[in-house]
């Protein structure tokens, strides 16, 4: 029963696996979101603000006016104060609870360390409009993808999705925690080193107000009109604005949360850098196959130019999918025990001393 499911996973919360850190990076969350069997999309890093930069988003090449942006996340400095309740003096708005929650908007309450990563991802991927949602049995709910533009979610979080749609934010929040394909996922990308210096006879260091701590939120469009930034250190969404639903300007609702997001920065020192944000966006394979196929069926040759460049943007794509391949390989690559065992054959054949010493010089000259 429904009932005996929700013990199970307050029980199963109790006894979960740790959450390691993960690094912000589009290579790592794009696979962690494939893993999870998501298709159509990608992690994009936006270095800029402006309107143009968010314009490459929906338009990112000649041709393509209507690309899919399912939602942003965003990394920055944890303040004591950014999870507080009082997040209207920030110019957020007061956090939604109970039936002030919009139909349909998914939220859930952060109740695991370092999940956050992953769950300012999941809030994005389980908020996507028109997202096509897996039946038991790995068959869609709807045929058509729309050229990539539509995001399919997957046999995981459509089972997940489904069977928390009821579910209090606390009770998602600890859903997630407890998942056993999520955290194994979420897991994966770490950095094995972390478990080979850890010593689990001894309890962890909680981190101080002397320590940077960071945090993930994610900033979402719903069909009611409004964008809410979604963060499960509080207690319910955030409305952070309304757009206009309009054709001719998809990224009207980009604009507002980059608004809400410029709010955030003007709470930090003019000399604070320490911020990351990304988009989850349509793949872009997607539609350079959709915008060759365009170009061929009004008889462009492959020779022509515009059909060349097509074909080199989508080899780099490529290219920067085997890249990403080659990254997460080493980041699952323990080089700890190698450097260990390189450290004793040097201290056991005499050279340590010398090499130490060495370096320090070298250290001493580069200090003048």
């Amino acid at each position: 029963t429904t009932t005996t499911k929700i013990l199970d996973i307050i029980i199963m919360a109790d006894s979960s696996g740790d959450w390691c850190t993960i690094e912000s990076d589009p290579g790592v969350f794009t696979s962690l979101i494939e893993s999870f069997g998501v298709k159509n999309v990608e992690l994009t890093e936006l270095w800029s603000l402006d309107d143009e930069s968010l314009q490459t988003l929906t338009a990112p090449i000649e041709g393509v006016d209507n690309a899919a942006v399912h939602g942003l996340i965003f990394l920055f400095k944890w303040q004591r104060q950014s999870s507080s309740a009082t997040a209207s003096l920030e110019g957020r708005g007061t956090p939604l609870t109970g039936d002030a929650v919009p139909e349909g908007l998914f939220f859930a309450q952060q109740t695991v360390q370092n999940a956050c990563a992953t769950q300012a991802i999941l809030s994005v991927l389980f908020n996507a409009r028109d997202a096509i949602v897996a039946q038991e049995g790995g068959e869609s709910k709807d045929e058509g993808d729309d050229n990539g533009r539509r995001l399919v979610l997957g046999q995981t979080l459509s089972n997940f999705k489904d069977f928390t749609c009821h579910f209090p934010p606390d009770l998602r929040g600890e859903a997630i925690g407890s998942s056993d394909e999520i955290r194994t996922a979420h897991n994966s990308f770490g950095r094995s080193e972390d478990a080979f210096l850890s010593d689990p006879t001894k309890p962890k260091r909680m981190a101080t107000d002397d320590d940077d701590v960071f945090h993930f939120i994610a900033y979402v469009p719903h069909e009611n009109g409004c964008v809410y930034e979604l963060d499960g250190l509080q207690q319910g969404p955030i409305r952070v604005g309304e757009f206009k639903k309009d054709e001719a300007d998809k990224d009207q609702w980009i604009k507002v949360a980059r608004d809400a997001i410029q709010a955030r920065l003007s709470n930090y020192s003019p000399t604070e850098i320490k911020f990351n944000l990304m988009a989850i966006v349509q793949d872009r394979r997607t539609y350079l196959n959709e915008r060759l196929n365009a170009l061929a069926a009004i008889g462009i040759e492959e020779n022509d130019p515009a059909m060349v460049h097509i074909q080199s943007e989508l080899h780099a794509e490529e290219e920067k999918r085997a890249q990403w391949a080659l990254e997460n390989a080493r980041r699952h690559h323990n080089y700890l025990p190698f450097c260990v065992e390189l450290l004793r054959s040097l201290a056991g054949s005499g050279k340590m001393d010398g090499l130490m010493t060495k370096a320090k010089t070298t250290a001493a000259e580069k200090r003048k």
